[in-house]
Parts: C-alpha cells; structure tokens; sequence
C-alpha cells in the first residue's frame, strides 16, 4: 500500500525537530503543551504508517497484534485533538484554577472516549487490486465523534476567549483546525486517501512558523531573549506566583553604538556571555539600551548583583542598575516595567549612585501613582471631573466679585480626591492638558448657564498649570472654548505661577499675548513661594497678584516677614497692581489685611471652595 504521504509528514516533523531542539528556549508553558502535541503528531503518523503495514500483512500476523495496532492509531488522533485543546487553554489560562478545572473534565473526557474506542470492534477494508485499505466499525466511529468534539471544543474556546488568546497563536491554531477538517472530509469521501496525519503534521509547520520557532524570541545581534520573549516569560510567572528577582540595566548607549563606536564587539559579547553565566536566570534585551535579568533565586541574585555591577566598571560599561529583590510583590508584567520607569524618573538615590535597590516604600508609592493615574484617567471619560468655586471678597466693594476655579475629581465610588494628590500626577503623566481643558470648558459653560455676572461676579479665575503653559496650542484652544459658549472674554482671568514661566518662557508669553488681545486677564498665583519673585512681576504682563498663604502665615507669625510684605505691597500698588490674599482663617486676619490696603480677600474665613450649586446659593444670600 502506498504510505509516501504519511512519509512525507514524518519526514517534515523530523526536521522541524532537528530546528527545534537546537534553539535556546524560554520553557514556557505554551512550549511545553507545543511540544506534546509535536510529539504527539509524530506517534500518530508512525502508527499510522503501522498500521497500514500490520493490515497488509494480516494474514499472517496474531488478529490481537492487528488490533492493537490499528486501534492505537484512532486512540493518538483524539490524543491529538486533546492536546490541540490543552495547547489553546494553556495560552489562555496559564496556571490558574480554571486550567485545572478544564484538564479534568477534558481528561474525563478523553478517557471515555479511549475506552470505547478500545472496548468497540473495529473492521478491516484491505483490496489490493482496487488499492483500498481502511478501518471502520464502531470503533472508528467514535474515533471521529470524539476527535469532533474536541476540535469544536477548540473552535468554542477560542471565539468565546479571543481577546485572552494570543493573536498568532489563534490563527495558527485555526489554520491547523481547518487542514485537519478538509482532510478528514477528503479521506471520509475517499478511503483511499489517507491525508489526516500529513494534514497534521503541515499544521504543526504552520504552529512552528507563526509561533513556536524559538528564533522569534532570540534577538540576532546579542543572542539573548528579546522583548517579546520577556512579555510572555513575565506573564507566565507572575500567572504562576513564583518568586524571582529582577535587574535592570540601563546602557548610556545603544548597543549598536556600544559595538561601533565605543566597544569592539568582542567586547559587548564579551559582557554577554558573562551574564548568561548567571545560575538560575534568563537574561533579555528589553531595548536597545535595556537589559533585564530575572532570576529565580532571591540569595543568589543578591550576591550575583554586586558582581555584575564590578564587572561592568572593570570593563567601562558606563551603566545604571536597578535592582528589585522581590519582583513577585507586583503584580503583572506591566506593573514591573512601570516600576523601573517610576524609579528611575522620581528617585533621589538612583542619580546619585550607578545601583539602586527597590524597596518596598518605592513599589508602594508606584501603585499609588498608578491607581491616581487611572483615576484621573476614569473621571475625564466618566465626567466625574467637578468645578468647585471659592469666593473672594473685595474690600473695597464690601461684596463678593470674583471667585476661583479649582478642580476636583471623583473616584469610582463618588468620593472626592484631594487636589495635592493628583495634580502632580496629572502634570507628570501629561494628562493636565486634557483636565484643564475639560475645567475651562466646565467653568465657561457655568459662566453661560448661571449669568454668574447678575449676582456681582465680574471674572473666574482659573488656574494654569506649569504644563499647559508650555502648550503651544494653550491660546487657540482655550479662545475656541470661550467662543463656543459665546461669554465676555473679560468675564476670564487665568492664573499663572512663578515656575511656570520658567519652563517655557516665551512660549507663555505668545500664549498670553494672544489671550490678552481677545480681552483675557492674567494673574500672578502663589507669590512668594517662586524662584523670581519681585522681579518676575516687572517681566510678566499681569493685572493681579496673589500672595500664598505661605506668605500670609509668615507676616503674623515672623516680625521679619512684615517688612518683605510690606516692601512687596508698595512696590505692587506702586504699579498699580491688585493684590489678592489667599489663606484668610480669621476675623484678626482678614482686618489686618484689610487695613494694609489689601484689594481682594480669598479664603476658609468666608467660605471653602463650593460646588456650583452651593456656590450660587452662597452668592446668592451676599449679593
């Protein structure tokens, strides 16, 4: 009987195992369960080459031999089909509960299935004139029923858990499915055509191309693990809660530049080989400037750190080490690498020596950071982003005429989140721009809705951040707005702080050139707490100044204090400036300022910051 197509299949699973075996491999789990269906293949095939042999030569062979044989063959097809689902499972849910939830109802399962298989009888179709040799029977019939059941269990799982399931892996899989279907429906039609097991075999090629070749997780110029490579190891053992260490290493230069302009390569091979000496580690080149090292024992990594850290000084490597002794307190992949970036970018200790070692205080701040990060995130597309308005007082009209803007936001259970812990996180993450649009845009519309002005309020201010004062786009944006809602642009008065001009200097100036020409005012906020103070009022184009409660504080509580405010407020009046004071607690306060000239009064003595409503009813009951 003809077996070249079975030959064919045995051959191309032979030589992809000579390509496999030869690579460096990571030992993931989705490896594993590859190689168990490779393995797998490769006996279903060699019985079925066996079992067309045993079926030729029935004659003269023990009728138990016969069957054994030909029912060892049925038995690897459903082997087959139940380690296709284990592959799948594996990928989507790595080592959890529910993995072992599915491996025993599945065994279960497959246990069935290979008893009857065993227990039912099993024919024989063998006519070498007409060139037809197959089986069929009740045997055979549940072969095909169960290995159905298992491909369609596959096709299931992978439509119902797609967004968990890596996106090569289920095309591989459903490529692999498909040649295996057509093949079984050629061969049903045609007995003489045995194409399952070479039909298997071309699919395990096309798992091995797509996914499996150990090649896509190598990166070529160094030999390590790349990135990817990382991505799915970190998965793997944070899905395992394994204990491991982590080392980062970040490179002043590229590697390319290290191998063409520093370094020979000898040299950055040199250094290579040396960590992939490291007992119990796999070592990745995250970047071109990143090399992560994670190791599984917590005593050796941190007597192997010190000498990585010597032996890259010996060899001039100009490097920064971060050192995580206890990588298994976070919780997935992305939070490790969030950790190094916040480590690295918000760490005292990391500019000031080459090794930095993560505590535990670090890792907690990270989360906390992030979960703000998120939160703010959240309150911007959930609109949980509030304005909450603080009067101020003017002496001189005895009645409340402006108010400041300040922004809150929401968590996902309604409750408020103090401004001081996420404005910085905010104008950190670049998220400021967004927010303080969304404020303008609500303080503009209350301005609309409200007619604010018809209870006395002549202007809102509205703070500024250090960020968006560098925006480029700051002034067309925030004129859009106020376009949009149809209000006075003098109905506005921006707050700027000392430091903002810092940053970006000129690019605040067009900014509040341009706001200015369309009838915008600006304010000086938080005077005194700055870098340039008296001298910053002469260079900015500012109709207001307001002293920080800093400030206020130091003029009842330092004697010296009261000569630096008393000089500051000449020479503000002197320009015909207007000087609010924020902080006011007391009736003793307030008076004091009052007599010193002060022109607007802003603080807790009259009100806290309000939320809209209570705003108005508060304005309403003074006006």
């Amino acid at each position: 009987m003809n077996i070249q197509v079975q030959c064919c299949g045995i051959l191309l699973l032979l030589v992809l195992l000579f390509f496999y075996v030869r690579q460096k491999k990571l030992h993931l789990s989705t490896e594993k369960a590859f190689m168990m269906i490779f393995v797998v293949s490769l006996i279903c095939i060699l019985l079925d080459v066996l079992s067309v042999i045993v079926i030729t030569h029935m004659d003269s062979l023990p009728g138990l031999l016969v069957a054994i044989v030909c029912k060892a063959y049925p038995v690897s097809l459903v082997t087959v089909a139940i380690c296709c689902v284990r592959y799948i499972c594996v990928d989507i849910y790595l080592v959890s509960k529910r993995l072992i939830t599915f491996a025993r109802i599945y065994g279960a399962i497959f246990v069935l299935g290979v008893a009857l298989i065993c227990i039912l009888p099993i024919q024989y179709c063998y006519e070498p004139e007409a060139h037809k040799l197959y089986t069929y029977g009740p045997s055979i019939a549940a072969t095909y029923a169960f290995v159905a059941f298992f491909l369609i269990s596959v096709i299931v799982i992978m439509f119902m858990k797609k967004d968990r399931m890596n996106h090569n892996r289920r095309e591989a899989v459903q490529i692999w499915v498909a040649l295996w279907v057509v093949a079984a429906a050629i061969q049903g039609w045609n007995n003489n055509l045995l194409l399952v097991g070479y039909a298997g075999s071309v699919g395990i090629m096309v798992l091995y191309l797509k996914l499996e070749n150990p090649e896509n997780n190598l990166d070529r110029k160094t030999g390590l693990f790349n990135q990817n490579a990382l991505g799915l190891y970190l998965r793997q053992i944070y899905a395992g809660k394994e204990n491991f260490s982590v080392l980062s290493i970040l490179f002043e230069e590229s590697f390319e530049r290290n191998i063409s302009d520093v370094f020979n390569e000898e040299s950055v091979f040199k250094m290579v080989n040396y960590l992939l000496q490291i007992p119990e580690s796999n070592v990745f080149k995250n970047s071109e400037e990143e090399i992560i090292i994670i190791m599984n024992n917590k005593n050796l990594a941190e007597e192997w750190v010190p000498k990585i850290q010597q032996f890259l000084v010996k060899n001039s490597y100009e490097a920064e080490l971060l050192f995580i002794p206890d990588a298994k307190q976070l919780t997935q992949g992305e939070d490790l690498f969030y950790l190094i970036r916040y480590v690295r970018e918000n760490s005292t200790e990391h500019l000031e020596k080459t090794l930095t070692t993560v505590n535990d205080g670090m890792i907690t701040k990270m989360y906390q950071e992030k979960t703000i990060k998120r939160q703010i995130q959240n309150a911007m597309d959930m609109d949980l982003v509030e304005v909450h308005y603080q009067p101020i007082y003017s002496t001189k009209e005895k009645k409340f005429t402006s108010a400041e803007a300040l922004v809150r936001i929401r968590d996902e259970k309604g409750n408020l989140i103090p401004p001081g812990m996420f404005i910085e996180i905010a104008e950190k993450n670049g998220m400021i721009i967004r927010l303080g649009e969304i404020v303008f845009e609500k303080v503009c519309r209350f301005i609309k809705e409200h007619r604010i002005e018809q209870y006395g309020i002549h202007y809102v201010e509205v703070n500024l951040s250090v960020i968006q004062c560098a925006d480029e786009h700051l002034a067309d944006t925030f004129i859009r707005i106020m376009k949009k809602y149809d209000i006075s642009p003098q109905m506005i008065n921006l707050e700027i702080t000392e430091s903002a001009s810092l940053s970006a200097k000129m690019i605040l100036l067009d900014n509040m050139k341009c706001l200015m020409d369309y009838g915008v005012k600006f304010s000086l906020d938080d005077f005194g707490t700055g870098q340039s103070n008296l001298n910053y009022i002469v260079d900015m184009p500012v109709d207001i100044v307001k002293f920080d409660r800093g400030m206020i504080n130091a003029y009842f509580e330092n004697g010296k204090a009261k000569y630096v405010m008393d000089a500051a407020m000449h020479m503000i009046h002197g320009m015909e400036l207007q000087i609010v004071s924020e902080g006011i607690e007391t009736e003793h306060q307030y008076e004091t300022m009052e007599d010193l000239g002060i022109s607007y009064i802003q603080g807790y003595y009259f009100s806290k910051p309000l939320p809209e409503a209570e705003f108005l009813d508060f304005i309403a009951n003074y006006h």
